[in-house]
């Protein structure tokens, strides 16, 4: 019979097709086992609907005509514990004990205050046998934008930025010249669809005129936010096209024109990162990937506020230019795209 691993694994695999759909949920899948064999399977597909748990149980009563009577028999296996309260949908742990599922394997504990370790409780309490920490150092990165938000209070923050071999992050004169190849560009777009937000500064909105949207991936484009000041941003820039909703950090004034929102904060030369990120928070965002310029994303690593950076390096070489942001450490992994060499680090 194959091992408690092998049948988390293809949770966490399932619980990945939520991916971008499901924040400010975490990404959970779920399967279910009798006999040796899997004979159902789901995943939380998107916020506000039927979570893993009830999703894989639907399927063995849809598939099986003694589909009641394999669940007595059977043993759960789930990335994240089961929830224990009324939220959207009802406690999965409940739904677990209805159809009396004797085993249960959990990789990892929800830290959220309404979960931790009640749905783990609801289920011994029912005399259901719970086995926890399979895959757990797995489980906890694949849901760490939803750890990152529930124990930090803030979104998970991505940094992402391209520079040329010799280490300039674009011309002297701010001109948009674009960097990296065409393959890049379009795992940039992926990435988007997979957070909630992208943030960009002053400069980058006025120099690139960006859309900051999914065009060369599926997938749904993440909020767009931009820090304007003095709102000196023209409205005839993309990002205020009302194509996506967008939000406007400056020190103005606060208020909604249709699908773009101005935020003002109340402190630009101080914890400006720290302002956003829990104004972000407040809002219920779970991750945001920050794409510059060079001053915007060496604020945010001079004050420690990123969880993951990721840097693509080209072949090119300008000999002047404005020089690309420092990080600290060396990074964890080194991957070829395209003709760039993307790497990548963690905030430890």
């Amino acid at each position: 019979m194959p091992s408690h691993e092998v049948y988390m694994r293809r949770c966490l695999e399932l619980a990945l097709c939520g991916a971008g759909d499901v924040s400010p949920n975490p990404m959970v899948g779920s399967v279910i086992v009798a006999d040796g064999k899997i004979i159902g399977e789901g995943y939380h597909q998107r916020y506000g609907e039927p979570h893993a748990e009830a999703n894989a149980i639907a399927a063995v009563l849809d598939r099986f005509t003694n589909g009641e009577d394999l669940l007595k028999r059977s043993t759960l296996y789930v990335n994240l514990e089961p929830c224990a309260h009324f939220g959207k949908r009802p406690p999965c742990s409940d739904l677990i004990v209805q159809y009396q599922i004797p085993e249960v394997v959990v990789g990892c504990r929800d830290p959220f205050p309404l979960v931790n370790g009640k749905g783990i409780e609801r289920l011994k309490d029912a005399g259901i046998i719970v086995i926890e920490d399979i895959l757990s150092v797995e489980c906890r990165f694949l849901n760490r934008r939803f750890l990152t938000r529930v124990q930090k209070q803030r979104p998970y923050i991505i940094l992402k930025w391209a520079q040329t071999a010799d280490g300039y992050f674009a011309p002297v004169d701010r001109s948009q010249s674009w960097i990296s190849s065409s393959t890049a560009k379009k795992l940039v777009h992926t990435w988007r669809s997979e957070e909630d937000a992208v943030l960009v500064g002053f400069q980058t909105a006025l120099s690139d005129d960006p859309q900051l949207n999914v065009r060369h991936a599926a997938g749904k484009s993440p909020v767009r936010i931009v820090i304007d000041r003095n709102l000196q941003l023209s409205r005839s820039l993309k990002l205020f096209d009302q194509s996506n909703q967008t939000i406007v950090f400056n020190s103005l004034r606060t208020e909604v024109d249709n699908n773009i929102k101005y935020l003002e904060l109340e402190d630009f030369d101080n914890y400006l990162p720290q302002l956003i990120c829990y104004q972000l928070y407040l809002m219920d965002f779970q991750s945001i990937i920050i794409e510059g310029g060079v001053k915007t994303l060496q604020l945010f690593i001079n004050s420690g506020l990123w969880d993951e950076a990721r840097l693509f390096v080209s072949n090119n070489y300008w000999d002047s230019g404005l020089k690309a942001p420092a990080i600290p450490g060396k990074p964890q992994s080194k991957d070829l795209v395209g003709s760039d060499t993307l790497y990548t680090w963690y905030n430890q």
